[in-house]
């Protein structure tokens, strides 16, 4: 399971520092698969049914398999992209109705282009000079035919890749691969961090806003804290309300303090976005967080609903670390344990809290305070 874990980690990696490629390449790589196969299936069709006829048509299967290829390269690319940017900047708060609807017309005018390129540059360059002196007549009806073909099969295997790119939004980026080699099907012990990042005095802000509106405040601000997830190899674990739960692996790039550098770039995110949040609410997101690492099990749960869960005391004592934010008035609390295998430098400044006794446990804990300096 090495090598599995090594890949979820190369993926993430990827996904962080290529965020558009990591969004083009599985459409790319998908498509071109998908229209070789369906090149390849229209070869065979189409030598069974001279064959049946008793028709001399004697093609080389290399062009049209080809042609298929750059087809689905370019659909894939041109699919990619138009994900990337308009979920960047347009489909951001659009209702999904919309959303599916918008895609789907866009996919089909995409779809349109990259046929007649097929139709009237692809096939007068690779397809009809691969014909024998019997070329069959290839006329509008012919075209018209199969344009339905290929519509109706580009629906289908829209389905299917937008089946793969929800998996890997719910779970991120390496995980569907050793989703479906059963990884997390029986318990595994990994080593992680987690933190725990709550809204700060979220009773008072929603008695002022109101639910609706508070609702909508929660959703934009783990929208912005989403934003940050790639860049610093984070993965959200659970939403439990105002609260969100990160998750890290604990030997990606501890030297870095990506965990604690993820805390304070989600607080400038929010403030470079303070003006939209206080034409729209009046207040500007505040949260506050409790770190700590430890070995925990991993296991996929749930029949109706499957999701991977993690148990352990790491995830409780992280939870505990944050409540006693408030206590010290601290933006930021972290556990003694994680300081002694991460490598601190110049950024941050740190400051000893003493050994605490949280609730439920029977030892007490080191908790360290941090600030930017």
């Amino acid at each position: 399971m090495g090598g599995l874990a090594d890949y979820t980690t190369r993926a993430r990696r990827f996904a962080s520092r290529h965020p558009i490629l990591n969004h083009v390449s599985p459409q790319v790589s998908f498509w071109i698969t998908a229209y070789i196969l369906l090149s390849f299936t229209v070869h065979l069709a189409s030598v069974n049914l001279a064959l049946s006829f008793s028709v001399q048509i004697e093609t080389n299967p290399w062009p049209l398999l080809l042609a298929g290829g750059i087809t689905g390269f370019l659909y894939g690319c041109a699919l990619g992209l138009l994900d990337y940017f308009f979920d960047k900047q347009f489909f951001r708060n659009k209702p999904l109705g919309k959303i599916i609807v918008l895609k789907s017309f866009m996919s089909l005018v995409l779809l349109i282009v990259c046929f007649n390129f097929l139709r009237f540059v692809l096939y007068n360059a690779l397809l009809s000079p691969a014909f024998s002196k019997y070329s069959p007549v290839v006329n509008d009806t012919i075209w018209g035919n199969l344009f339905l073909i290929v519509v109706i099969y580009s629906f289908f295997m829209i389905l299917v890749i937008t089946f793969v790119l929800q998996v890997n939004k719910k779970y991120g980026p390496g995980v569907l691969v050793p989703l479906l080699l059963g990884k997390y099907r029986e318990p595994k012990e990994e080593e992680r961090i987690f933190m725990f990042m709550d809204l700060k005095s979220s009773t008072t802000i929603a008695e002022e806003l109101g639910h609706i509106r508070y609702s909508s405040f929660i959703r934009d601000s783990f929208t912005d804290i989403n934003q940050m997830l790639n860049l610093y190899n984070a993965e959200v674990y659970q939403y439990v309300g105002d609260e969100i739960v990160i998750s890290w692996k604990v030997n990606e790039k501890m030297e870095n303090m990506s965990c604690v550098q993820f805390f304070f770039a989600c607080e400038e995110q929010f403030l470079n976005r303070s003006e939209y949040y206080i034409k729209k609410y009046d207040l500007v997101p505040c949260f506050k967080a409790g770190l700590h690492l430890g070995k925990v099990t991993a296991v996929e749960i749930g029949e109706i609903k499957r999701d991977i869960a993690y148990h352990g005391d790491t995830l409780n004592t992280a939870a505990r670390i944050q409540g006693m934010c408030n206590q010290y008035d601290k933006k930021i609390l972290i556990s003694a344990s994680f300081t002694e295998v991460t490598k601190w430098n110049d950024l941050f400044k740190i400051e000893e809290l003493g050994m605490i006794m949280l609730k439920g446990k029977k030892l007490p804990v080191g908790i360290l305070s941090v600030e930017q300096v």
